[in-house]
Protein backbone atom coordinates (compact mmCIF):
# COMPACT_ATOMS: atom_id res chain seq x y z
CA UNK A 1 0.00 0.00 0.00
CA UNK A 2 1.81 3.37 -1.18
CA UNK A 3 0.75 6.60 -1.61
CA UNK A 4 0.64 6.68 -5.41
CA UNK A 5 -2.83 4.71 -5.18
CA UNK A 6 -4.58 7.24 -2.80
CA UNK A 7 -6.73 9.80 -2.74
CA UNK A 8 -8.78 11.95 -0.75
CA UNK A 9 -11.82 9.99 -1.55
CA UNK A 10 -10.06 6.32 -2.16
CA UNK A 11 -11.56 5.63 1.42
CA UNK A 12 -15.27 5.59 0.06
CA UNK A 13 -13.98 2.04 -1.65
CA UNK A 14 -13.60 0.55 1.75
CA UNK A 15 -15.92 -0.19 4.55
CA UNK A 16 -16.49 2.35 7.48
CA UNK A 17 -17.88 1.89 10.60
CA UNK A 18 -19.75 4.68 13.08
CA UNK A 19 -20.48 7.48 10.31
CA UNK A 20 -24.19 8.31 9.89
CA UNK A 21 -25.90 6.73 7.10
CA UNK A 22 -29.62 8.09 7.80
CA UNK A 23 -29.92 11.29 6.73
CA UNK A 24 -32.79 11.82 5.02
CA UNK A 25 -31.79 14.46 2.02
CA UNK A 26 -28.53 12.98 -0.11
CA UNK A 27 -28.58 15.64 -2.29
CA UNK A 28 -28.54 18.26 0.74
CA UNK A 29 -25.34 16.63 2.34
CA UNK A 30 -23.44 16.27 -0.99
CA UNK A 31 -24.32 20.53 -1.42
CA UNK A 32 -22.81 20.85 1.87
CA UNK A 33 -19.67 18.71 1.33
CA UNK A 34 -19.05 20.43 -2.03
CA UNK A 35 -19.51 24.12 0.77
CA UNK A 36 -17.26 22.17 2.92
CA UNK A 37 -14.46 21.79 0.42
CA UNK A 38 -14.55 25.54 -0.61
CA UNK A 39 -14.37 26.73 3.01
CA UNK A 40 -10.88 28.30 3.96
CA UNK A 41 -8.22 26.10 6.03
CA UNK A 42 -8.57 25.66 9.73
CA UNK A 43 -4.94 25.21 10.16
CA UNK A 44 -2.02 25.35 7.42
CA UNK A 45 0.68 23.34 6.29
CA UNK A 46 3.66 24.57 8.09
CA UNK A 47 1.46 24.61 11.65
CA UNK A 48 1.33 20.71 10.81
CA UNK A 49 5.12 20.16 10.00
CA UNK A 50 6.15 22.13 13.04
CA UNK A 51 3.83 20.12 15.28
CA UNK A 52 4.99 16.77 13.67
CA UNK A 53 8.85 18.43 14.35
CA UNK A 54 7.77 18.48 17.94
CA UNK A 55 6.47 15.18 18.20
CA UNK A 56 9.42 14.03 16.83
CA UNK A 57 11.34 15.10 20.22
CA UNK A 58 8.73 13.45 22.14
CA UNK A 59 9.67 9.99 20.04
CA UNK A 60 12.98 10.92 21.40
CA UNK A 61 12.48 11.29 24.72
CA UNK A 62 13.25 14.62 24.70
CA UNK A 63 9.63 15.98 25.15
CA UNK A 64 5.99 14.80 26.88
CA UNK A 65 2.69 15.29 24.60
CA UNK A 66 -0.08 17.11 26.70
CA UNK A 67 -3.19 16.53 24.75
CA UNK A 68 -6.90 17.26 26.28
CA UNK A 69 -10.15 18.67 25.95
CA UNK A 70 -13.58 17.94 26.15
CA UNK A 71 -14.98 14.67 24.83
CA UNK A 72 -17.97 16.29 22.46
CA UNK A 73 -17.71 19.99 22.03
CA UNK A 74 -20.65 21.78 21.88
CA UNK A 75 -22.88 24.39 20.36
CA UNK A 76 -24.63 25.33 23.72
CA UNK A 77 -21.13 25.88 25.60
CA UNK A 78 -19.03 27.71 22.71
CA UNK A 79 -18.59 30.32 25.17
CA UNK A 80 -15.29 32.21 25.22
CA UNK A 81 -14.92 31.93 29.11
CA UNK A 82 -14.94 28.18 28.49
CA UNK A 83 -12.32 28.01 25.61
CA UNK A 84 -10.34 30.11 27.35
CA UNK A 85 -10.40 27.97 30.97
CA UNK A 86 -9.53 25.36 29.15
CA UNK A 87 -6.67 26.44 27.37
CA UNK A 88 -5.45 28.26 30.66
CA UNK A 89 -5.92 24.43 32.47
CA UNK A 90 -3.75 22.71 29.50
CA UNK A 91 -1.24 25.48 29.88
CA UNK A 92 -0.74 25.38 33.73
CA UNK A 93 -0.48 21.74 33.85
CA UNK A 94 2.17 21.91 30.84
CA UNK A 95 4.16 24.02 33.24
CA UNK A 96 3.79 21.40 36.08
CA UNK A 97 5.07 18.56 34.10
CA UNK A 98 7.80 20.77 32.58
CA UNK A 99 9.58 21.89 36.00
CA UNK A 100 8.96 18.03 37.15
CA UNK A 101 10.27 16.35 33.86
CA UNK A 102 13.00 18.71 33.08
CA UNK A 103 11.57 18.38 28.96
CA UNK A 104 9.00 20.51 27.14
CA UNK A 105 5.56 19.94 26.77
CA UNK A 106 4.05 19.71 23.63
CA UNK A 107 0.29 21.31 24.01
CA UNK A 108 -2.88 19.61 21.52
CA UNK A 109 -6.09 20.69 22.24
CA UNK A 110 -9.22 18.06 22.16
CA UNK A 111 -10.29 21.84 20.54
CA UNK A 112 -11.89 23.49 17.37
CA UNK A 113 -12.81 20.14 15.97
CA UNK A 114 -13.98 17.48 18.09
CA UNK A 115 -17.80 17.18 17.92
CA UNK A 116 -18.56 13.62 16.59
CA UNK A 117 -18.97 10.87 18.82
CA UNK A 118 -18.83 6.96 17.96
CA UNK A 119 -21.44 5.35 19.87
CA UNK A 120 -21.84 1.81 20.73
CA UNK A 121 -26.08 1.54 19.55
CA UNK A 122 -27.21 3.47 16.95
CA UNK A 123 -30.16 3.95 18.39
CA UNK A 124 -31.44 4.69 21.97
CA UNK A 125 -34.95 3.86 23.64
CA UNK A 126 -36.33 5.89 26.34
CA UNK A 127 -40.27 5.01 28.10
CA UNK A 128 -40.40 2.36 25.08
CA UNK A 129 -39.62 5.18 22.62
CA UNK A 130 -36.47 4.26 19.87
CA UNK A 131 -34.88 7.22 18.33
CA UNK A 132 -31.66 7.36 17.13
CA UNK A 133 -28.42 7.99 19.66
CA UNK A 134 -26.93 11.17 20.20
CA UNK A 135 -24.03 11.24 18.00
CA UNK A 136 -22.31 15.04 18.67
CA UNK A 137 -23.81 17.88 17.55
CA UNK A 138 -22.15 18.10 14.57
CA UNK A 139 -24.65 15.20 13.26
CA UNK A 140 -28.06 15.53 15.65
CA UNK A 141 -28.94 16.79 18.54
CA UNK A 142 -29.43 15.45 21.96
CA UNK A 143 -33.05 16.50 23.01
CA UNK A 144 -35.05 13.39 22.80
CA UNK A 145 -37.54 13.83 20.02
CA UNK A 146 -37.19 12.54 16.46
CA UNK A 147 -36.97 16.10 15.27
CA UNK A 148 -33.54 16.63 17.01
CA UNK A 149 -31.91 13.24 16.37
CA UNK A 150 -32.52 13.10 12.89
CA UNK A 151 -29.25 14.27 11.29
CA UNK A 152 -28.66 17.54 9.46
CA UNK A 153 -25.92 18.36 7.22
CA UNK A 154 -26.49 21.94 8.21
CA UNK A 155 -24.76 20.82 11.51
CA UNK A 156 -21.26 20.33 9.59
CA UNK A 157 -20.96 23.83 8.56
CA UNK A 158 -21.81 25.04 11.52
CA UNK A 159 -19.19 22.64 13.30
CA UNK A 160 -17.14 24.54 10.95
CA UNK A 161 -17.58 27.91 11.46
CA UNK A 162 -17.32 27.25 15.20
CA UNK A 163 -14.08 25.66 15.23
CA UNK A 164 -12.81 28.33 12.74
CA UNK A 165 -14.02 30.73 15.72
CA UNK A 166 -12.61 28.63 18.40
CA UNK A 167 -9.35 28.92 16.46
CA UNK A 168 -9.49 32.78 16.54
CA UNK A 169 -9.97 32.86 20.21
CA UNK A 170 -7.52 30.95 21.22
CA UNK A 171 -4.51 32.78 18.97
CA UNK A 172 -6.07 35.96 20.39
CA UNK A 173 -5.62 34.59 24.20
CA UNK A 174 -2.02 33.73 23.51
CA UNK A 175 -1.20 37.37 22.53
CA UNK A 176 -2.21 38.45 25.91
CA UNK A 177 0.46 37.19 27.90
CA UNK A 178 1.91 34.43 29.44
CA UNK A 179 1.62 35.65 32.74
CA UNK A 180 -1.82 36.35 32.67
CA UNK A 181 -2.90 33.32 31.55
CA UNK A 182 -0.98 30.97 34.10
CA UNK A 183 -1.41 32.55 37.40
CA UNK A 184 0.41 29.81 39.30
CA UNK A 185 -0.40 32.27 42.37
CA UNK A 186 -4.06 31.41 42.14
CA UNK A 187 -3.97 28.14 41.06
CA UNK A 188 -6.71 25.78 43.29
CA UNK A 189 -4.78 24.53 46.82
CA UNK A 190 -7.09 21.88 47.97
CA UNK A 191 -4.48 18.80 47.77
CA UNK A 192 -1.86 20.02 45.59
CA UNK A 193 1.69 19.49 46.33
CA UNK A 194 2.36 22.44 47.37
CA UNK A 195 5.96 22.18 47.66
CA UNK A 196 6.20 21.95 43.52
CA UNK A 197 3.81 24.92 42.89
CA UNK A 198 6.04 26.71 44.99
CA UNK A 199 9.30 26.01 43.97
CA UNK A 200 7.37 26.96 40.31
CA UNK A 201 6.28 30.04 41.54
CA UNK A 202 9.62 31.23 43.01
CA UNK A 203 11.44 30.03 39.56
CA UNK A 204 9.06 32.59 37.74
CA UNK A 205 9.36 35.15 39.90
CA UNK A 206 13.57 35.04 40.20
CA UNK A 207 13.58 34.64 36.12
CA UNK A 208 11.76 37.80 35.84
CA UNK A 209 13.94 39.50 38.69
CA UNK A 210 16.90 38.67 36.40
CA UNK A 211 15.13 39.90 33.48
CA UNK A 212 15.23 36.44 31.60
CA UNK A 213 11.65 35.04 29.91
CA UNK A 214 10.59 31.66 31.37
CA UNK A 215 8.54 30.39 28.21
CA UNK A 216 11.95 29.28 26.10
CA UNK A 217 14.05 28.65 28.72
CA UNK A 218 11.48 26.11 29.27
CA UNK A 219 10.15 25.10 26.54
CA UNK A 220 7.01 26.42 27.52
CA UNK A 221 5.69 29.22 24.62
CA UNK A 222 1.65 29.94 24.77
CA UNK A 223 1.96 30.59 20.87
CA UNK A 224 2.55 26.77 20.30
CA UNK A 225 -0.45 25.20 20.67
CA UNK A 226 -2.04 22.57 18.57
CA UNK A 227 -5.72 21.29 17.93
CA UNK A 228 -7.30 17.40 17.18
CA UNK A 229 -9.75 15.57 17.12
CA UNK A 230 -10.55 12.03 16.29
CA UNK A 231 -10.76 11.71 12.45
CA UNK A 232 -14.58 10.16 12.46
CA UNK A 233 -16.45 11.87 9.88
CA UNK A 234 -14.51 11.03 7.02
CA UNK A 235 -16.78 13.00 4.59
CA UNK A 236 -15.70 15.85 6.25
CA UNK A 237 -11.79 15.02 6.48
CA UNK A 238 -12.16 15.08 3.09
CA UNK A 239 -13.75 18.36 2.37
CA UNK A 240 -11.12 19.68 4.41
CA UNK A 241 -7.78 17.72 3.00
CA UNK A 242 -5.67 20.15 0.53
CA UNK A 243 -2.51 19.35 -1.55
CA UNK A 244 0.46 21.47 -0.73
CA UNK A 245 1.52 23.47 -4.04
CA UNK A 246 5.08 22.43 -3.42
CA UNK A 247 3.99 19.16 -4.23
CA UNK A 248 4.49 18.44 -0.68
CA UNK A 249 1.43 16.01 -0.25
CA UNK A 250 -2.09 16.29 1.13
CA UNK A 251 -3.11 18.06 4.45
CA UNK A 252 -6.16 17.50 6.46
CA UNK A 253 -7.10 21.32 7.43
CA UNK A 254 -9.26 20.55 10.04
CA UNK A 255 -6.57 20.09 12.49
CA UNK A 256 -3.01 19.73 13.47
CA UNK A 257 -3.26 16.36 14.17
CA UNK A 258 -6.37 13.26 13.67
CA UNK A 259 -6.74 9.81 15.83
CA UNK A 260 -8.14 6.30 14.72
CA UNK A 261 -10.58 5.62 17.08
CA UNK A 262 -10.53 1.87 19.19
CA UNK A 263 -13.54 1.32 16.93
CA UNK A 264 -12.39 2.17 13.57
CA UNK A 265 -8.82 1.30 13.49
CA UNK A 266 -9.63 -1.91 11.06
CA UNK A 267 -6.60 -2.32 8.31
CA UNK A 268 -9.25 -2.39 5.56
CA UNK A 269 -11.33 -0.25 6.35
CA UNK A 270 -11.77 3.28 5.23
CA UNK A 271 -9.99 5.31 8.56
CA UNK A 272 -7.06 3.99 8.13
CA UNK A 273 -7.21 4.38 4.51
CA UNK A 274 -7.80 8.00 4.87
CA UNK A 275 -5.46 8.51 7.75
CA UNK A 276 -2.37 6.64 5.40
CA UNK A 277 -2.55 9.20 2.69
CA UNK A 278 -2.32 12.60 4.81
CA UNK A 279 0.63 13.83 6.00
CA UNK A 280 -1.07 15.27 9.15
CA UNK A 281 0.93 13.79 12.39
CA UNK A 282 -1.81 10.87 13.48
CA UNK A 283 -3.09 9.07 16.86
CA UNK A 284 -3.92 5.30 16.67
CA UNK A 285 -5.76 4.13 20.06
CA UNK A 286 -4.90 1.28 21.29
CA UNK A 287 -7.11 -0.98 23.81
CA UNK A 288 -7.53 -4.28 25.34
CA UNK A 289 -8.03 -6.15 21.94
CA UNK A 290 -5.20 -4.90 20.15
CA UNK A 291 -2.49 -7.83 19.56
CA UNK A 292 1.09 -7.20 18.96
CA UNK A 293 1.18 -8.46 15.54
CA UNK A 294 -2.25 -6.04 14.43
CA UNK A 295 -0.29 -3.37 15.38
CA UNK A 296 3.00 -3.54 13.26
CA UNK A 297 0.42 -4.17 10.64
CA UNK A 298 -1.06 -0.72 11.36
CA UNK A 299 2.25 0.68 11.70
CA UNK A 300 3.14 -0.62 8.44
CA UNK A 301 0.47 0.85 6.93
CA UNK A 302 -0.14 4.27 8.76
CA UNK A 303 3.84 5.40 8.89
CA UNK A 304 5.99 2.61 6.84
CA UNK A 305 8.88 5.25 6.77
CA UNK A 306 9.11 5.33 10.25
CA UNK A 307 9.01 9.23 10.11
CA UNK A 308 9.47 10.51 14.13
CA UNK A 309 6.31 12.12 15.82
CA UNK A 310 4.49 10.69 12.53
CA UNK A 311 2.28 7.90 14.94
CA UNK A 312 1.02 8.21 18.55
CA UNK A 313 0.09 5.39 20.19
CA UNK A 314 -2.60 6.12 22.74
CA UNK A 315 -3.32 3.15 25.45
CA UNK A 316 -7.04 3.15 26.50
CA UNK A 317 -7.02 -0.47 28.35
CA UNK A 318 -8.67 0.35 31.85
CA UNK A 319 -6.83 0.18 34.80
CA UNK A 320 -7.55 -3.26 35.61
CA UNK A 321 -6.51 -4.35 32.37
CA UNK A 322 -3.78 -2.17 30.93
CA UNK A 323 -0.72 -4.53 33.01
CA UNK A 324 -2.40 -7.02 31.32
CA UNK A 325 -1.51 -6.39 27.73
CA UNK A 326 0.14 -2.94 27.49
CA UNK A 327 3.70 -4.67 28.20
CA UNK A 328 3.24 -6.66 24.88
CA UNK A 329 2.36 -4.38 22.88
CA UNK A 330 5.38 -1.76 23.85
CA UNK A 331 7.66 -4.89 23.38
CA UNK A 332 6.67 -4.66 19.63
CA UNK A 333 7.36 -1.64 19.38
CA UNK A 334 10.51 -1.70 20.85
CA UNK A 335 11.96 -4.85 19.38
CA UNK A 336 10.76 -3.41 15.80
CA UNK A 337 12.58 -0.07 16.34
CA UNK A 338 10.27 2.33 14.01
CA UNK A 339 9.89 5.90 16.39
CA UNK A 340 6.67 5.86 18.20
CA UNK A 341 5.04 8.16 20.86
CA UNK A 342 3.33 6.08 23.43
CA UNK A 343 0.79 8.13 25.37
CA UNK A 344 -2.00 7.21 27.74
CA UNK A 345 -5.81 7.87 28.01
CA UNK A 346 -7.14 6.90 31.14
CA UNK A 347 -10.75 7.92 30.46
CA UNK A 348 -12.08 5.58 28.22
CA UNK A 349 -11.43 2.26 29.77
CA UNK A 350 -12.54 3.83 33.30
CA UNK A 351 -16.28 4.60 32.97
CA UNK A 352 -18.52 2.75 35.49
CA UNK A 353 -22.17 4.17 36.07
CA UNK A 354 -23.20 5.42 39.23
CA UNK A 355 -26.12 4.28 41.34
CA UNK A 356 -28.06 7.52 39.98
CA UNK A 357 -27.34 6.53 36.30
CA UNK A 358 -25.07 8.99 35.48
CA UNK A 359 -21.69 7.86 33.41
CA UNK A 360 -18.42 8.80 35.34
CA UNK A 361 -15.41 8.05 35.92
CA UNK A 362 -12.96 7.52 39.26
CA UNK A 363 -9.86 9.81 39.48
CA UNK A 364 -8.34 6.89 42.02
CA UNK A 365 -8.90 4.86 38.77
CA UNK A 366 -7.50 7.14 36.28
CA UNK A 367 -4.21 8.23 37.82
CA UNK A 368 -3.47 4.21 38.68
CA UNK A 369 -3.63 3.86 35.07
CA UNK A 370 -1.34 6.44 34.66
CA UNK A 371 0.81 4.84 37.17
CA UNK A 372 0.51 1.94 35.56
CA UNK A 373 0.91 3.36 31.92
CA UNK A 374 4.95 5.23 33.47
CA UNK A 375 5.85 2.18 35.12
CA UNK A 376 5.28 -0.32 32.26
CA UNK A 377 7.20 1.94 30.13
CA UNK A 378 9.91 2.24 32.73
CA UNK A 379 9.98 -1.78 32.82
CA UNK A 380 10.06 -1.88 29.19
CA UNK A 381 12.92 0.88 28.47
CA UNK A 382 9.96 3.09 26.46
CA UNK A 383 9.41 6.57 26.70
CA UNK A 384 6.38 7.51 28.50
CA UNK A 385 5.54 10.12 25.68
CA UNK A 386 2.22 11.31 27.46
CA UNK A 387 -1.42 11.90 28.85
CA UNK A 388 -4.55 12.14 26.58
CA UNK A 389 -7.17 13.60 28.86
CA UNK A 390 -11.20 14.42 28.61
CA UNK A 391 -10.93 17.73 30.46
CA UNK A 392 -12.35 21.21 30.66
CA UNK A 393 -11.40 24.44 32.61
CA UNK A 394 -15.08 24.31 34.32
CA UNK A 395 -15.80 24.04 37.48
CA UNK A 396 -18.52 20.84 36.63
CA UNK A 397 -19.37 17.54 38.70
CA UNK A 398 -18.71 14.62 36.36
CA UNK A 399 -15.66 12.55 37.79
CA UNK A 400 -15.56 10.96 41.07
CA UNK A 401 -12.97 11.81 43.79
CA UNK A 402 -10.19 14.36 43.22
CA UNK A 403 -8.75 17.40 45.38
CA UNK A 404 -11.88 18.64 46.60
CA UNK A 405 -13.89 14.79 45.90
CA UNK A 406 -17.19 14.50 44.01
CA UNK A 407 -19.26 12.14 45.43
CA UNK A 408 -21.97 10.59 43.76
CA UNK A 409 -24.67 12.52 44.93
CA UNK A 410 -22.53 15.50 43.48
CA UNK A 411 -22.98 14.53 40.31
CA UNK A 412 -25.98 15.90 39.64
CA UNK A 413 -25.14 19.97 40.11
CA UNK A 414 -22.85 20.44 37.56
CA UNK A 415 -23.14 17.36 35.19
CA UNK A 416 -22.88 19.03 31.90
CA UNK A 417 -21.03 16.73 29.55
CA UNK A 418 -23.13 16.04 26.34
CA UNK A 419 -21.60 12.45 26.26
CA UNK A 420 -18.31 11.04 28.80
CA UNK A 421 -17.74 12.69 31.86
CA UNK A 422 -14.55 14.78 32.12
CA UNK A 423 -11.82 15.65 34.67
CA UNK A 424 -12.82 19.08 36.32
CA UNK A 425 -10.20 22.19 36.63
CA UNK A 426 -9.00 20.75 40.01
CA UNK A 427 -8.97 17.24 39.21
CA UNK A 428 -6.65 17.54 35.95
CA UNK A 429 -4.21 19.92 37.71
CA UNK A 430 -4.40 18.22 40.50
CA UNK A 431 -3.52 14.96 38.09
CA UNK A 432 -0.75 17.05 36.79
CA UNK A 433 0.63 17.19 40.35
CA UNK A 434 0.59 13.54 40.80
CA UNK A 435 2.29 12.25 37.51
CA UNK A 436 5.06 15.06 37.46
CA UNK A 437 5.69 13.16 41.63
CA UNK A 438 5.86 9.78 39.67
CA UNK A 439 8.06 11.08 37.09
CA UNK A 440 10.15 12.46 39.58
CA UNK A 441 10.65 9.49 41.36
CA UNK A 442 11.11 7.17 38.45
CA UNK A 443 14.04 9.43 37.10
CA UNK A 444 15.34 9.40 40.31
CA UNK A 445 14.99 5.63 40.52
CA UNK A 446 16.89 4.92 37.15
CA UNK A 447 19.63 7.43 38.18
CA UNK A 448 20.29 5.23 41.28
CA UNK A 449 20.41 2.90 38.91
CA UNK A 450 23.27 4.17 36.55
Amino acid sequence: MTNQTWTPDSWRNKPVSYMPEDYPDAQALARTEEELARLPPLVFADETRRLTARLGLVAEGKAILLQGGDCAESFKEFTADNIRDTYRLLLQMAMVLTFAGGRPVVKVGRIAGQFAKPRSSPTETVAGVTLPSYRGDIINGMAFDAHARTPDPRRLLKAYHQSSATLNLLRAFARRGYDELIEPQRWPRGGINHLLSERILESLSFMRALGVNPEPRHGLSAMDFFTSHEALLLNVEQALTRAEPDDSGWYDTSAHMLWIGERTRQLDGGHVEFMRGIQNPIGLKCGPTMEPDELLRLMDVLNPRGIPGRLTLIGRFGADHIEDHLPRLMTATRRDGRPVIWAIDPMHGNTQKARHGYKTRSFERILLEVCAFMEAAAAEGVHPGGLHLEMTGQNVTECLGGPQPVTEDDLASRYHTHCDPRLNADQALQLAFLVAESMSSIRGREAQAA
